[in-house]
C-alpha cells in the first residue's frame, strides 16, 4: 500500500481512536479535574496524531523524524497520567489496562516507523 497521507498510517489511525477513548473515559473525571488531570490526558492523547500528521508534512525527513519522537513522548506523557488517573481511582482497572495496552501498540508502531525513517535518511 501507498502512503499517500498520514492519514493512511495505521499509526495515525489508531491514535486518532485512542484520543476518542481518553476523551470517552475522562468524561467520568471529577469535575473539578476539568482544568487538570482530565485536561492533561486529553491533550496528551491529542499530541500524539497531530505529531505524526504535522511531522509527515514536513519538507525534510530529519523534521518527520523530530516529531514521531516528540509523539513517543506524548506516549509515554499519556501513559504516566493513565497511570495517575487509575491510582486516583477515576479509571477502572480493566480500562487502565486496555488504554495502556492500545499505547503500548502506538508505541512500537511509531518505533518501527522511527527506525525504518532512520534506514532510509541519507
Amino acid at each position: 500500500m501507498t502512503i499517500k497521507s498520514y492519514e493512511d498510517l495505521q499509526v495515525w489511525q489508531l491514535a486518532m481512536d485512542l484520543v476518542v477513548e481518553c476523551y470517552r473515559v475522562s468524561e467520568g473525571f471529577p469535575r473539578d479535574e476539568r482544568f487538570g488531570l482530565t485536561s492533561q490526558l486529553r491533550r496528551a492523547a491529542v499530541s500524539i496524531p497531530a505529531n505524526i500528521a504535522e511531522g509527515h508534512a514536513r519538507s525534510h525527513r530529519r523534521e518527520y523524524l523530530n516529531f514521531l519522537s516528540i509523539a513517543q513522548g506524548s506516549a509515554a506523557e499519556l501513559n504516566t497520567h493513565i497511570r495517575i488517573a487509575a491510582r486516583l481511582g477515576f479509571l477502572e482497572t480493566s480500562t487502565s489496562d486496555r488504554l495502556r495496552q492500545d499505547l503500548d501498540s502506538i508505541g512500537r508502531m511509531l518505533s518501527a516507523l522511527r527506525k525504518a525513517l532512520e534506514r532510509s535518511t541519507p
